[in-house]
């Protein structure tokens, strides 16, 4: 785990056969409050735990997993996460939260064949991801998280239900997969996708200032250079209209 400010950690994913997604803790330590953004990949729960764990957190600090979105490489590992840590609530965008709650796993697999194909290599049980959501998040929401301040983005595009967090003050930036670093952006053809709102989505997101980047996958960005997010839209534009 690394820290990126004083309120907020970074635990690396651990790609396998898949990618498994970073995973963020936020929040003031002292305040033993506590969010983990995204879960990661199936498997990865343990090393998640004692990652938060190796730097002298309780587990009952943590009062909330936020999910960016319900892809598998995120999502995967949820349940061993709440299995530690049970009394953690379960937050996701509402466009996602309703498909968890009742059992519907378009919004995970993103096609049928990986769903086939990640159930036959994992073992995945059929009706593995429906999960109760204690709070449905919607765009405009504004979240104290530990004594700091996120914004709720919806930044549809690469799912129905992608969200951002947005921190005004230290700008720093959690997309999920909607931009990641080096001008690249997530996938645009799984269910729920779409090439003009994902464009939309990050046309919105240009006009944040952005210091700190953290992705769902690949590097980290500080020091963010101005009018980045801009320049990946335009770049990206022709094959998102």
């Amino acid at each position: 785990m690394k820290q990126i400010t004083k309120e907020v950690f970074f635990i690396p994913g651990q790609d396998d056969m898949i990618p498994d997604s970073h995973v963020y803790l936020i929040g003031n330590p002292s305040s033993k409050d506590l969010s983990l953004v995204d879960a990661g990949l199936m498997g990865k729960g343990k090393y998640k735990i004692e990652s938060i764990q190796g730097l002298g957190f309780e587990l009952t600090d943590v009062k909330r997993v936020i999910m960016t979105h319900t892809h598998l490489d995120h999502i995967g590992c949820l349940g061993e996460i709440l299995e530690a840590v049970p009394n953690a609530e379960l937050w996701v965008h509402t466009h996602e939260a309703e498909l968890l709650e009742q059992g519907d796993e378009r919004a995970v697999y993103g096609m049928d064949m990986f769903q086939s194909m990640c159930q036959a290599q994992y073992g995945i049980r059929p009706g593995a991801f429906k999960f109760r959501v204690d709070r449905k998040l919607e765009g405009g929401d504004t979240l104290d998280l530990g004594g700091t301040e996120w914004e709720v983005l919806h930044i549809p595009g690469h799912s129905a239900g992608s969200i951002g967090l947005y921190n005004r003050h230290d700008k720093i930036l959690i997309p999920g997969d909607t931009v990641y670093a080096d001008y690249a952006i997530g996938r645009f053809d799984l269910y729920g996708a779409n090439g003009a709102q994902l464009k939309e989505s990050l046309l919105g997101l240009a006009e944040l200032e952005v210091d700190i980047l953290l992705p769902g996958h690949n590097r980290i960005v500080g020091a963010v250079p101005a009018g980045y997010i801009l320049e990946t839209a335009k770049q990206w534009g022709p094959y998102l209209s």
